[in-house]
């Protein structure tokens, strides 16, 4: 075993201690054992227990652990002190500019045990009023962890899109220095709008692949390399991989076509409408008797049998949504005030509504809302609807589902909401059984509107529970609760793939943003296009109803 791994065993055993609150004098002889392990000019391995006893800075009791360490692999003290510390709170550990003290507050104040948790708590702003925090402690946390989701070589959509855009922009400029009007199409799973991206492919169709080839050296926003399979690779700085396809120009919408499709659906087109070539991707299409199938819903599934009923779905756009649900303030954990909030809705989104769902008491943590801030919250949305009608703010909560299922108001209290957004937010490690039972006895709470963020996942960096999708969705249905899409590019929860199940069971969506902050609420495209790929429409989503249906809704729902 070499110094260098000795040593960052005992670093992070003082780290572990330090956060356990283990005697001051014990974790500082630690660490300073980790740092003289470290700067040694020779080997520890092999040398008897005497030896190492008589190493500057060891003394008796920690070269004991280096003995037990170097013999066993391991120190019992440690995994007695991991046993007792979650497995994020031990990955914060490597994250640069983060000591115990810092992780403490994360971990003891916030609640935050992993490092998914503590991304999505930057996107939150909720670091900034913690001790020892601050706006620019809180945004180097972030891009660190940005990074590191990174270097596992995916990402989510939604940090791409900016890349992509521009990259699109470059090259659409860059081609008009080629002769013949070339063509330029983004495909692959960004087009398709996966969740979470591997790779931008595009495509380039051209009279002459060749001068292509020859003028590639002059585009100047990233540096393609030419590949054995006669394709052009490039890698943005993050490590995001771009591949560039070149095909003749007659060829272009065939290949578009066939890089843009799961490679089902892409067969299955094919067979009926051959092999071209095609004026456009409609022509393949309408030559195999098939409707057109929007990018987002080639996945293979049942959209070839409804484009040959013409049966596919008028997805919805942004242009659809007519109000904004599921969304917080300075009230809670928000940055914005509730007027804000509003103003911002009314003036530059144009929309009709507004639902505030702050956190509900049990989010001690983000400033969760007791019965009589309640009651304070509701005289001010009473004071802005009149001072901004005819648009309207909702009198809503998102409110906590508790460990049996209840939400944490009693019904006096949620009978006084115009609805009510029903989320787990603790104690997340349960098995489905559990998670199942425990969202269907909230669902089946009169008083829940929208059941929020389904399994409670972070994508790139938490699984969320399981849950019994089928059961979760007919519990739905038969109490007529919405599901929410949320639309944070973080969450994306209920995933795409039951959306049809819920749309088939009568069950209405709702694209929620729990927005935190103003900029939050243009999450809601994110929202809105992973709803396409699920095969929603404007009349299924509940928060594209005008403001006089919503209104009914919630009526009718009381």
């Amino acid at each position: 075993m070499e110094n260098k791994t000795i040593a960052r065993t005992l670093r992070l055993l003082s780290q572990l201690m330090e956060l356990h609150n283990e005697n001051p004098f014990k974790i500082k002889s630690v660490a300073n054992a980790a740092f003289k392990v470290d700067k040694l000019p020779y080997a520890i391995q092999g040398k008897t227990l005497e030896e190492i006893g008589q190493i500057d800075g060891l003394g008796k009791s920690i070269s004991a652990k280096v003995w037990e360490l170097l013999e066993t692999g391991t120190m019992a003290e440690l995994q007695a002190i991991l046993a007792e510390t979650p497995e994020g709170i031990v990955e914060m550990l490597g994250i640069k500019g983060i000591g115990p003290k810092k992780i403490v507050v994360i971990w003891k104040d916030l609640g935050i045990e992993n490092i998914g948790e503590l991304y999505y708590a930057c996107n939150e702003n909720r670091l900034i009023e913690a001790k020892g925090f601050g706006l620019k402690t809180q945004e180097e946390i972030k891009k660190i962890i940005e990074f590191k989701m990174a270097a596992q070589g995916k990402f989510l959509y939604a940090h791409v899109e900016a890349l992509v855009n521009k990259l699109y922009a470059d090259l659409a400029v860059w081609l008009n220095t080629v002769s013949g009007d070339p063509l330029l199409g983004i495909a692959g799973d960004y087009r398709r709008c996966v969740e979470i991206i591997e790779e931008i492919e595009l495509v380039i169709g051209a009279n002459s692949p060749e001068e292509i080839q020859e003028k590639i050296t002059a585009f100047k926003s990233m540096g393609f390399e030419l590949q054995a399979d006669g394709t052009y690779l490039s890698h943005s700085e993050l490590g995001l991989k771009i591949i560039l396809t070149v095909v003749q120009k007659a060829d272009f919408y065939l290949n578009w076509f066939k890089l843009t499709g799961n490679v089902q659906h892409v067969n299955e087109v094919l067979t009926l409408a051959g092999e071209g070539p095609f004026e456009d991707e409609q022509a393949i299409y309408t030559k195999a008797g098939l409707a057109f199938v929007a990018p987002e819903l080639r996945e293979g599934l049942d959209e070839i049998l409804l484009a040959k009923e013409n049966k596919l779905p008028l997805l919805i756009t942004d242009e659809n949504l007519k109000g904004t649900l599921h969304n917080h303030s300075t009230w809670s954990d928000g940055v914005h005030t509730l007027e804000e909030m509003a103003v911002y809705c009314k003036d530059t989104l144009k929309l009709e509504y507004l639902g505030m769902c702050d956190h509900s008491k049990s989010a001690f943590y983000a400033n969760g809302l007791n019965e009589q801030r309640i009651y304070a919250q509701h005289q001010e949305i009473d004071a802005l609807n009149a001072k901004l009608a005819p648009f309207r703010i909702f009198k809503g909560i998102e409110s906590d589902i508790l460990y049996d299922g209840s939400l944490d108001y009693s019904d006096d209290i949620l009978k006084t909401f115009d609805f009510v957004v029903a989320s787990v937010h603790s104690i997340l490690k349960m098995n489905e059984e559990k998670a199942t039972s425990r969202l269907i006895t909230a669902i089946e709470n009169p008083y829940t509107t929208i059941l929020g963020h389904p399994t409670g996942r972070l994508l790139l960096s938490r699984k969320g529970y399981p849950i019994n999708y089928a059961k979760v969705i007919d519990a739905c249905a038969a109490n007529n609760v919405v599901i929410e899409i949320n639309a944070n590019p973080l969450r994306l929860d209920l995933d795409w793939r039951w959306h049809r199940y819920a749309l088939e069971k009568g069950v209405l969506l709702s694209i929620n943003p729990d927005a935190h902050r103003k900029e939050g609420f243009h999450d809601m495209h994110y929202g809105v296009l992973i709803g396409r790929k699920g095969g929603l429409t404007a009349k299924q989503c509940l928060n594209a109803f005008s403001l006089q249906d919503i209104s009914q809704y919630f009526d009718n729902k009381k």
